[in-house]
């Protein structure tokens, strides 16, 4: 029946984009209503309605139609254009300038609003933005169509859509290097990390001189986690253009990567001397403050962010992301009515929501703070296309493809290499603590959550349309003895660029707990540590957490329960079809005993004690993750209950929790 329901709903978007085309705006406006009648929230049905209802001077309705339209999908750019439209209809500059700036900053390939802003921009006297936004729209204009529409349906999340046609283009024009450019973005959406490399590669070696690809490549490259190959790609376009301040801000972020910070924060310090008041470059200098410790001065640089934009919500999650701030009476209201503002973007007011709800939980009004936290998730989710269904349909396949006996089938091949020390959990889980213990010791090299083995997943993966069902994990029962090697030597060999020279390194990526029968198959003697918190403590710390990226499932009390219960399911899983072979720490363990639980650690990991290990908070080195500063002191509980302060609220998470909740609190 929904089936049904959506076809219909197509078919009469459909109906009405070709009314609308054929300056039919009445009747256009009618095919729309009767789409939304099937599907209330459908975009692109109440974007034509909103159109219609300006061509038939009907402003207010218009205006209605538009609010539906941000609401259910918010950032969505053709939504603000027209609403710059209508604006400008009624003389209204300002707000037209601020809805069209809205607007390509969704989507940057909406032609009319950069053509309109560049005459707004003249008209108001800002002739250099009047350049760049000019130059923007004769980019696209001379983009053929296809590619135009591929830019649009990528910024609008329809990414299966984006990719069928650009690779259709692409069949006809296999050389086109903006088209490999698109291809390759959407390879960095989708996670196909190599291939997009490869794309970029390609199209530079056809034009080194093409821009954008070796920005792009950039980009690829340090998702890739390839730093060093970044850096070199950053210092190429530096070298072409020495004083060009995004291509410096490019290299003090690839140069910051691979841990030159006093380069990255020298090159941001002569950046902010050219533009002072640029609220991007005093949050990534406050982000590499931080990294490296430096905590006053990555306060001033988040502080100087906010003064150069006010409702910069970033700048105000990331003073909140240190955990340790505390934001004073002034700056609480200024975030208050930043995010009471009308207008603001969608990504500023979800910072802003999270910070709001550190700063309430901070003073102890936990009612407000909740309201805040649960706001900020709900904004976040809608950016999301995360379904709790299909992550626990993965689990079952796990459980499926992986049993006993497949392990005692292929047991002795793999890679021999002892070397990896996976830590594995669910994010807030504790597993930045333990990393930073295993990094104090001589014998440990403490790296980051590298994406590897998620990578190697995804090539046993294939390529395979949405419908086709997943070739892994069923397809390592097929490997051979010699394919099971190759894939643990990959691994070995690729994440050696990380690794500062000791015979053992952590691999803390949380998620491949989802992967543990593949790393059992290729790596059989890594070491595989789970770090599991409590489940209460652990859900609502992640509910309560703005990732940078990725952890989609912690945007909802329901669908973060449902992922821990099925994580102890799984982890459940893989201790009965390989018993012994994971060492399962707990986070109140290491607070109550901690001296016990590092021998225990180490012990596993066939490694020495070390003192260091146990005041791991003096070890001298960059912590990436949210819990940077937390690990900078000495152990204590402080957090441990927090989530009690807030129980009112959660019995959503109990519920989605279930059995696991009485059965993990009881284990400890």
């Amino acid at each position: 029946m929904a089936t049904d329901a959506a076809n219909d709903a197509e078919s009469a978007v459909i109906q009405a984009k070709a009314l609308l085309q054929q300056g039919r705006p009445e009747q256009a406006a009618q095919a729309a209503e009767t789409a939304l009648a099937r599907e209330a929230d459908h975009a692109e049905a109440l974007y034509i309605l909103a159109v219609c209802r300006r061509y038939l001077k009907q402003p207010g309705a218009a205006q209605e139609t538009l609010d539906r339209l941000k609401n259910a999908r918010p950032g969505y750019g053709r939504a603000f254009q027209e609403e710059g439209h209508m604006r400008r209809e009624a003389g209204e500059t300002e707000a037209a300038l601020a809805a069209y700036e809205q607007a390509v900053q969704g989507n940057p390939g909406l032609g009319a609003s950069w053509k309109a802003l560049a005459e707004l921009y003249r008209e108001t006297g800002q002739g250099d933005a009047a350049e760049r936004a000019q130059a923007q729209f004769q980019r696209l204009s001379a983009l053929p169509p296809e590619l135009v529409s591929v830019t649009s349906f990528m910024h609008e999340g329809r990414l299966m859509k984006a990719e069928q046609l650009c690779r259709a283009f692409l069949q006809k024009h296999p050389h086109h290097l903006e088209a490999m450019r698109l291809l390759a973005q959407l390879g960095l959406r989708l996670g196909v990390l190599d291939d997009a490399e490869f794309l970029l590669e390609s199209a530079l070696d056809f034009d080194p001189d093409f821009v954008l690809a070796r920005i792009d490549y950039v980009e690829a490259l340090h998702k890739r986690q390839k730093y060093a190959e970044a850096l070199e790609q950053a210092k190429i376009l530096l070298r072409t253009d020495p004083d060009n301040p995004a291509f410096k801000s490019l290299y003090a972020n690839q140069a910051m990567a691979v841990g030159d910070y006093d380069a990255a924060l020298g090159t941001y310090d002569a950046v902010l001397t050219a533009m002072p008041d640029n609220p991007q470059i005093h949050l990534a200098r406050g982000h590499a403050l931080k990294t490296v410790g430096r905590q006053d001065e990555a306060i001033e640089a988040y502080r100087g962010a906010h003064t150069a934009k006010p409702d910069f919500g970033d700048a105000y999650w990331s003073l909140a992301n240190l955990k340790t701030y505390r934001f004073g009476d002034d700056e609480l209201a200024a975030m208050q009515a930043q995010e009471d503002a009308a207008g603001i973007a969608l990504e500023d007011r979800f910072h802003l929501c999270f910070a709001l709800g550190k700063a309430y939980e901070d003073r102890g009004d936990y009612e407000q703070s909740f309201k805040f936290y649960e706001r900020g998730n709900a904004l976040k989710k809608r950016q999301t296309r995360y379904k709790a269904e299909d992550t626990e349909a993965e689990f079952a396949r796990q459980k499926a493809a992986c049993p006993a006996e497949l392990f005692a089938d292929k047991a002795g091949m793999g890679a021999d290499a002892p070397d990896p020390i996976f830590i594995v959990g669910l994010p807030r889980a504790g597993s930045t603590l333990l990393e930073q213990i295993l990094a104090s010791h001589s014998q440990v090299d403490g790296t980051l959550e590298l994406p590897n083995i998620l990578a190697l997943a995804h090539r046993l993966n294939g390529r395979r349309k949405v419908t086709d069902e997943p070739r892994y994990p069923g397809i390592l029962a097929e490997l051979s003895a010699e394919q099971l090697e190759e894939l643990g030597q990959k691994y070995i060999e690729d994440t050696r660029i990380y690794r500062e020279g000791a015979p053992f390194f952590t691999d803390k990526m949380p998620n491949n707990f989802r992967h543990i029968g593949l790393i059992r198959l290729i790596l059989p003697n890594a070491r595989i540590i789970d770090a599991r918190r409590d489940p209460m403590a652990c859900c609502f710390s992640g509910f309560k957490q703005l990732f940078a990226e990725g952890q989609e499932f912690t945007y909802g009390l329901d669908e973060i329960g449902r992922y821990y219960r099925g994580y102890v399911e799984l982890m459940d899983h893989w201790d009965e079809a390989a018993p012994g072979e994971i060492l399962r720490v707990r986070y109140e363990d290491v607070v109550d005993d901690l001296e016990g639980q590092v021998r225990r650690i180490l012990d596993f990991c066939g490694l020495e004690f070390e003192e260091a290990c146990v005041n791991f908070h003096e070890t001298d080195r960059a912590v990436r993750t949210a819990s940077s500063e937390q690990v900078r002191q000495p152990i204590n509980r402080k957090g441990m209950e927090q989530w009690r302060h807030f129980e009112p609220w959660l019995d959503p998470l109990k519920a989605a929790l279930g059995p696991v909740l009485e059965r993990e609190t009881r284990s400890r």
